[in-house]
């Protein structure tokens, strides 16, 4: 016992006052992948294709895992041609040791794609603190109502998995609406079968939106209208941003309502012209497009601002701003309030900046 409090202690002095961690992982690491003075580390077993354009992977996590709860979202840290890269997924945690990523491959999508076509048994990736507050538990409502759309079903499959493997499933009552575009692209179709046999209260509809045999409409009043007692249920809605948007919408009369967007959707930028943005820290100017996310256009100014998510959640890219005026990509709601802090991952500037970078 006092030798193995010996080298944990000389472990900690060498990891925080002699050796530098990085290189001190690297030895670590020859000797096992998931040792780390630091990290939380995973490596790939097992990897299945669930449907034509979605992968699950099960990862075996090392002892510094930080669990998230079932529906939150984990950063996932990959190095790919010398470059590390960050994405956020949502993760199933399938015992004390093992989580699920499933993910779908996003077109153009580095991290999606190398996790999909390149990533093999044995890989090692790594996690960052999760995140996320669309949760069951912080309700005491148990009738709820899950609006999902494309990847957007990985957060709802997570909460589902949990309640079942607990058991609180069957005190639920749950109605699971499931758009993807083909039938060769639904997820989990099997598992939600068999919770709907054997879970009374717990029913899904899948909509096909481009099926070649009966197209599904795409999410509208109507399905809310077909809801009995909607101000009494809480509805949780996943998927791209407009999906988000017009879901909130669509079920503003819900006794709640709380959502996560996991991609911004598209949308034409029809600004011209270019503003000036002044980075107060390092005293740079630098004249950047309307209409584009401020982080991209750093980043074409090669300028490498801290970022996370991409999609607005993590807040890792938020800093303040000084003066000026931005323009949500994904809600198109202005500010022009000074001070205010900012995520530059989905907003664009309309007038001169100054931000606190």
């Amino acid at each position: 016992m006092h030798v193995v409090q010996r080298k944990n202690t000389a472990l900690n002095f060498l990891s925080g006052s002699v050796c530098d961690s990085n290189l001190l992982n690297f030895w670590m690491q020859k000797l096992n992948p998931l040792w780390s003075t630091h990290q939380m580390l995973g490596q790939i077993c097992q990897k299945e294709y669930i449907t034509a354009d979605t992968v699950s992977l099960k990862i075996r996590c090392s002892k510094r895992m930080k669990f998230g709860l079932a529906g939150q979202h984990h950063p996932v840290i990959v190095e790919i041609d010398g470059r590390r890269l960050e994405r956020t997924y949502s993760l199933t945690q399938l015992d004390d040791e093992h989580v699920k990523l499933t993910l779908k491959k996003v077109p153009n999508g580095i991290v999606s794609t190398w996790l999909c076509d390149t990533s093999k048994i044995s890989d090692v990736i790594e996690f960052g603190m999760p995140y996320g507050d669309m949760l069951p538990q912080n309700y005491d409502d148990k009738q709820l109502i899950l609006l999902a759309a494309g990847s957007g079903i990985t957060p709802m499959y997570s909460m589902l998995y949990a309640l079942a493997k607990s058991g609180e499933l069957a005190n639920y009552q749950v109605h699971l609406l499931y758009w993807v575009k083909y039938e060769d692209q639904a997820a989990f179709v099997d598992i939600f079968d068999e919770w709907s046999q054997k879970y009374p209260h717990f029913k899904y509809d899948v909509f096909y939106t481009q099926s070649e045999t009966s197209t599904a409409s795409r999410l509208n009043e109507e399905h809310a209208q077909e809801i009995e007692n909607l101000d009494h249920k809480v509805v949780f809605a996943c998927g791209p941003s407009g999906f988000v948007q017009l879901a909130k919408e669509i079920f503003q009369d819900a006794k709640l309502f709380d959502s996560e967007a996991f991609s911004l959707s598209p949308i034409e930028n029809t600004e011209e012209g270019t503003v000036q943005v002044t980075l107060a820290r390092s005293n740079k100017v630098l004249e950047i497009p309307k209409g584009q996310s401020i982080l991209d256009a750093l980043e074409n100014a090669n300028e490498k601002p801290i970022s996370g998510c991409r999609m607005g959640i993590c807040n890792k890219c938020a800093c303040h701003k000084v003066t000026g005026t931005t323009k949500n990509v994904a809600t198109q709601a202005e500010n022009s309030e000074p001070g205010s802090l900012l995520r530059i991952c989905v907003n664009s500037a309309k007038s001169d900046l100054v931000l606190d970078l």
